[in-house]
């Protein structure tokens, strides 16, 4: 692979083009809302009801369950790049471009004109100069740590103004609406002649919670805020979100659940009465110009692999690809000087600074990233674990298995039995965790369920056990006593189990 990396950075882009035009541009152009699973047979439907039934013995290990990701599950040594790992059951000919993928994820990006022409067209404003760098080794980032915050972001947006805004939110026109000085992200670098955005501030006080048996933990409620900021005073209702990477591993699977699958768990109203009424989170696909269900994200507001890429390269590095034209990043019109750079476009490759294939390769590396084996699944203490976390009720909400389609764009990902833990909707988590900003159709209290697969190698890989949207939970405890809203009940029973019975809930999410 380090040959492959040399060799693959050292050509032009237009070799790179040549070597990789046929990787498609998307895994997931062609979905499309529907009401019940039309990929299957009645047979294959009978199947899949029977194999997905949550479990109800918990003296054993369900058959499959160690295998996460199906037959794209990886057995690769635990190390650190056990999350780097491609689908054990990817074809031989399509792993030049996954590690073609690789390589342009890896990539650093440098600001244009440059002779390296092949990576030129940073920011001009930006928060990373590569993918990796906030996904460090594919993993999950972590919260600022003195001056290190490469991998924690603030996300800005106003509310909107006046009726006819809340409809374009309604309508999925927009997102929401970025701060008309700053843009939709605070961007804490720059080019050489230009003045950074600002810089991110966090500062921690401590909460005792009180369990069962005497025991407390302390958790840490984090306050945030924006430092030298370089183009004069933000809008004063623009709110900021702080956003740790997430772990991309799975993506590909999580893009081939039939929308059905996760649509049946949607109960906006709580029509059964249990507390807790996830809602889809529908938007717009600028590729398919359709409305398609969000799945990607800390608040599903993108509906494929490929637009959460595009969004992530123009937003975080201030590269235009063909599904996000944003050569200038997100300068605003307000900061002239940043408008004014030189992009790097090249008229004799396209109208874009990342033409195809590079797009389509990195989104074929990210749909491809494998998810590691389960440790420990049969262990006595991991299933004793496993029938708290049931009881308590997680389940309603980190859903622990699908069937994904059988008409996946890739064979690799069809028809397999997954166990990401999640319905892949938006929650209220309650204010505890909110962050006051609406994105799409969710609220300022609301969140996706993040997937747990790979959850207890974390730390294997990246060095910390940071958790939630902004990495304030030190630990799976602290993550779930944050809980709140419609997980309060499950966060409840967490809470006040015995000091046995917690422990072994916690060592059933280490296994995952």
């Amino acid at each position: 692979m380090k040959v492959l990396t040399a060799r693959f950075l050292s050509l032009p882009l237009a070799a790179l083009i040549g070597l990789a035009a046929t990787v498609s541009a998307t895994s997931g152009d062609h979905q499309r809302l529907s009401p019940r699973r039309n990929d299957l047979s009645e047979r294959d439907l009978q199947r899949v009801e029977a194999v997905t039934r949550p479990a109800t013995d918990f003296s054993k290990a369900e058959q499959f369950e160690a295998m996460s990701g199906g037959a794209t599950t990886t057995i690769a040594p635990i190390d650190q790049k056990v999350f780097s790992q491609f689908s054990a059951n990817l074809p031989f000919e399509d792993e030049e471009n996954f590690k073609l993928g690789k390589v342009l994820f890896e990539k650093l990006w440098v600001s244009a004109p440059s002779s390296t022409q092949a990576s030129d067209g940073l920011g001009p404003l930006y928060n990373a100069r590569a993918c990796e760098s906030c996904h460090l080794r594919d993993g999950r980032g972590h919260p600022p740590e003195g001056a290190d915050a490469t991998s924690t972001v603030f996300r800005l947006a106003r509310p909107p103004r006046d009726e006819v805004e809340r409809r374009m939110i309604a309508a999925h026109q927009v997102v929401n609406f970025p701060d008309p000085v700053y843009g939709a992200q605070l961007q804490d670098s720059a080019v050489p002649g230009l003045v950074a955005e600002g810089s991110l501030r966090v500062a921690y006080a401590e909460e005792s919670v009180p369990l069962s048996g005497g025991e407390t933990v302390s958790l840490r409620k984090p306050q945030y805020s924006v430092a030298d900021l370089g183009y004069g005073p933000m809008h004063p209702m623009t709110t900021l979100s702080p956003r740790v990477a997430q772990p991309m591993i799975g993506l590909g699977l999580v893009e081939a659940i039939h929308e059905a699958d996760i649509l049946a768990r949607a109960d906006p109203d709580d029509r059964d009465s249990d507390g807790i009424s996830g809602r889809a989170a529908l938007v717009r696909d600028r590729d398919a110009g359709t409305i398609a269900l969000g799945r990607f994200g800390w608040k599903a507001q993108n509906p494929t692999i490929r637009q959460q890429a595009a969004d992530a390269f123009a937003i975080d590095i201030g590269i235009s690809t063909p599904a996000f034209d944003r050569s200038q990043g997100d300068c605003t019109k307000a900061q002239g000087a940043c408008l004014e750079l030189p992009s790097g476009v090249q008229a004799r490759l396209g109208p874009v600074e990342a033409p195809d294939p590079v797009l389509g390769l990195v989104t074929f590396y990210s749909a491809n990233l494998a998810v590691p084996a389960r440790r420990k699944a049969s262990f006595p203490q991991t299933l004793k674990g496993k029938q708290h976390f049931y009881e308590a009720g997680c389940p309603a909400c980190h859903l622990p298995k699908y069937v994904t389609r059988r008409d996946a764009p890739h064979k690799e990902l069809a028809f397999q039995l997954i166990w990401p833990y999640s319905d892949f909707l938006l929650h209220d988590m309650g204010e505890g965790l909110a962050d006051g900003q609406q994105v799409g159709v969710a609220s300022g209290r609301e969140w996706r369920t993040p997937p747990l697969w790979g959850l207890g190698l974390t730390n294997t890989v990246n060095g910390h056990t940071f958790l939630l949207h902004d990495g304030r939970a030190r630990n799976f405890a602290e993550a779930v006593l944050w809980h709140g809203g419609e997980a309060e009940k499950a966060r409840n029973a967490f809470a006040a189990m015995s000091r046995d019975d917690r422990n072994a809930l916690l060592s059933f999410l280490e296994s995952l």
